[in-house]
């Protein structure tokens, strides 16, 4: 592959793999290049700089993580399915917590969808809706980097703690 053939994506997509088999620390500019056979300057024009880099890994781990809504699937339902497929995606990312730690965006897409059944199926007004996605991402986030519990025990406690957070959604919202 020469310099200018490389695509963002293709970069991106080394980097991901590097990550998931070496973890964060072997992910900079140099290894990606490296992996791709080009010098590390191209990677600086298509992706900008490692912080930019990492960003676009993130993007890309939690791009599909939200399931696709089902025909007359209570928002309850909808939501438990998207905190589930995102704590399973959270689980297999290496370094996941130094990776995510302050970046929101990778989450947008998936939020967006929740966001809306919240409000379409729902009845959530705008900002309860994000609030609610606001609260079921930390859940599942914290439920993810849980230590200490046998996996048992996690998968238990997120279970109970994602019951009584929809209930009391719906509840106060629903």
């Amino acid at each position: 592959m020469t310099p200018s053939e490389l695509t963002r994506e293709e970069i991106v997509r080394a980097a991901v793999e590097i990550l998931q088999k070496h973890g964060l620390d072997a992910v900079s500019m140099r290894t990606v290049a490296a992996r791709l056979g080009v010098s590390p300057v191209p990677l600086y024009s298509r992706v900008g700089n490692k912080e930019a880099l990492l960003d676009a890994v993130a993007d890309a781990l939690l791009a599909d993580v939200a399931p696709a809504p089902r025909t007359g699937e209570a928002w309850q339902n909808y939501a438990v399915r998207w905190v589930s497929a995102l704590r399973d995606r959270l689980t297999t990312i290496p370094d996941m917590r130094r990776l995510l730690g302050l970046r929101r965006s990778p989450f947008l897409p998936a939020a967006t969808v929740l966001v809306a059944i919240l409000r379409d199926e729902g009845g959530f007004g705008g900002r309860a809706a994000v609030e609610a996605v606001e609260l079921l991402c930390w859940a599942t986030i914290g439920s993810a980097v849980l230590q200490g519990v046998t996996s048992e025990q996690a998968d238990h406690l997120f279970d109970l703690h994602i019951r009584y957070l929809v209930q009391g959604l719906e509840r106060d919202f629903g």
